[in-house]
């Protein structure tokens, strides 16, 4: 947590550093929203904030399952995309390609697996994968929503201007993972606009590479507010529909028997 001393002149550099971040922006604090963004915002707050502007604890935590229609794009190829995700921590993302449903990744609790997009023959991840899906497990619908229970750790970093908004940013830090073999830390930055506190951008590592996400867009469905515009690394996202606790056909997860 960062203490504002009002006498300080380190204080004073921030403060103008602030203002001009809200100048670049499209909307505009009043002098009670700028003192209380300043001074009174934690992590603990900027998330429970968060909880109750997408929706509110008991509604999230009555989701089970959601499945997401989508269409991903590269270049000029446009490509149907569904995404599944289940309490249990079982995944699933499908690509429908040449009028036919391939199985980028699934993981039906105790296996993940990919397809070979060469020889089109599904393939059993590596130990890594596995291993970091299993520590997935406690993070539906999302990480924050129980962090302090599952013995994470929330820091408010600081607040700056992300793609033009000014935003909250958190460092949520997990579980150790792992990379080649060896435990890692776990650790993501989320960026959540301080006018409405959804989350508008994340930033982490996977497989001991950087990946960045942003979302836009956020929708209303069934009471719950979800973002239907994504990106990751550069790569979009348009999300069609959300589908809260649907039918799912659980053999989706599986390793295909041979």
């Amino acid at each position: 947590m960062v203490n504002f001393a009002t006498t300080s002149s380190n204080t004073s550099m921030k403060a103008i550093k602030l203002i001009i971040c809200l100048l670049i922006t499209p909307f505009a604090f009043s002098q009670e929203e700028l003192i209380e963004t300043m001074y009174n915002q934690t992590a603990d707050e900027i998330i429970t904030k968060y909880i109750d502007r997408t929706g509110g604890i008991e509604a999230w935590s009555e989701v089970n399952a959601t499945k997401m229609n989508a269409t991903f794009t590269q270049g000029d190829l446009s490509v149907p995309i569904y995404i599944y995700n289940t309490r249990s921590g079982k995944q699933a993302v499908v690509f429908e390609y040449n009028k036919k449903k391939v199985t980028q990744m699934a993981f039906d609790g105790a296996t993940m697996w990919t397809t070979n997009f060469l020889t089109m023959e599904p393939e059993i991840s590596s130990d890594d994968m596995r291993k970091n899906m299993l520590l997935k497990r406690n993070d539906f619908p999302s990480p924050l929503l129980h962090y302090r229970e599952n013995g994470y750790k929330a820091e408010y970093i600081s607040t700056v201007a992300k793609n033009g908004i000014v935003a909250f940013k958190i460092k949520l830090t997990q579980e150790p993972k792992f990379v080649n073999g060896e435990e890692v830390p776990n650790e993501s930055f989320y960026y959540f606009d301080a006018q409405n506190y959804y989350p508008i951008a994340i930033e982490t590592t996977q497989l001991g590479q950087p990946v960045s996400i942003t979302m836009t867009n956020y929708q209303e469905v069934e009471g719950l507010y979800f973002p239907f515009t994504i990106s990751q690394g550069g790569q979009p996202i348009e999300v069609k529909e959300i589908l809260i606790n649907p039918e799912i056909d659980y053999n989706i997860f599986s390793f295909p028997e041979k």
